[in-house]
């Protein structure tokens, strides 16, 4: 642990990144999709585009400061927001500058440029906040707890939301609490850690295309499946993150710091569209806790979940498979 001869926030600042784009040979920009980067893995893919070549990329970056960073009585001033892009295998830094995205607000944004010739592999990005803390510039009175980090020639950013998948038989069990749900095949539990998902295997199968691989109708099933179980689990652990909110004095919801913070971050530019972050967990905590609006949002919050479960794509996939066992069984 450090310790400053000053006053500093005592909570991270928590980075995010909010677009990437690839500047190609010709000019011309490739705006890539959100499956390009996963929030709570904090990894970025640069190869998920499939481009042979490109000469740079532009990453967008939104930072939320731990509360009371801007407090009228803060004993600090000037205060700046910076992002750091290393890479220590090319040696190479760039700090840039991010803008406060209004008077007041905790939610700083902007960009920075990877240029591809300088980098093999993998890059990290971290934030730090620095202001003149008694009388003396460019102290650091927060940072970033973990690096992003951005890989140049990926095709995925690695897993997703992060899982532990248990098997077991239900109706056996000795946790007597699984007993009970044991006509399902898969149950969500966002109490621990990590979220959990249990599988059945009482349900006779249901393992064995789990863990298909091997090519063929089976393996379109089981992405079909996985998808919804992951749609499951995007709506129960959103559901949770908002369960047991810590409120600031004036009413403000702070995210969390664990994994909940993380799946927030990730669904709520679905669930409330075109608002900072910092305001859309305000909104969907006005509804939630409010008179009306809660219910109406379940759509969107369904949305989300079948976004970020991949459930569209799994589902064309499976359906092409079948219309070619179709054709062939007719041949």
């Amino acid at each position: 642990m450090k310790f400053y001869p000053y006053k500093r926030l005592n909570r991270p600042i928590a980075l995010r990144v909010t677009s990437a784009s690839l500047k190609l040979p010709d000019g011309t920009r490739d705006h890539l999709d959100t499956s390009a980067f996963s929030v709570p893995q904090r990894t970025v893919a640069l190869g998920v585009a499939q481009h042979d070549a490109w000469v740079s990329a532009r990453i967008g970056l939104s930072a939320t400061l731990p509360p009371g960073a801007m407090a009228d009585d803060a004993p600090w001033s000037g205060l700046r927001v910076l992002v750091m892009l290393t890479d220590g295998e090319t040696n190479v830094r760039r700090v840039v500058d991010l803008r406060q995205d209004a008077p007041g607000s905790k939610e700083w944004s902007g960009t920075v440029e990877l240029l591809r010739d300088e980098h093999v592999g993998r890059a990290s990005l971290s934030a730090q906040a620095v202001a003149t803390v008694d009388d003396v510039p460019g102290r650091s009175i927060a940072e970033t707890d973990e690096d992003w980090t951005v890989d140049v020639t990926a095709d995925e950013p690695l897993g997703g939301l992060r899982l532990d998948v248990k098997q077991v038989g239900f109706a056996r069990s000795s946790r007597a609490w699984l007993q009970a749900y044991a006509d399902v095949p898969w149950i969500v539990d966002t109490s621990g850690r990590v979220p959990a998902v249990w599988v059945n295997t009482d349900v006779e199968g249901f393992s064995d295309l789990l863990d298909a691989e091997n090519g063929g109708i089976e393996n379109k099933v089981h992405e079909l499946l996985v998808s919804q179980m992951s749609t499951d689990v995007w709506t129960a652990v959103f559901h949770s993150a908002l369960g047991d909110l810590e409120v600031e004095p004036d009413g403000s919801p702070v995210f969390p710091t664990d994994w909940r913070g993380e799946v927030l971050r990730e669904m709520l530019p679905d669930v409330a569209p075109g608002a900072h972050v910092e305001e859309a967990l305000r909104r969907v905590h006005r509804r939630r806790t409010g008179d009306a609006g809660w219910v109406e949002l379940q759509t969107r919050i369904h949305y989300a979940a079948v976004r970020r479960a991949g459930a569209g794509k799994a589902l064309s996939q499976a359906l092409r498979a079948l219309q070619q066992l179709n054709r062939g069984d007719k041949a």
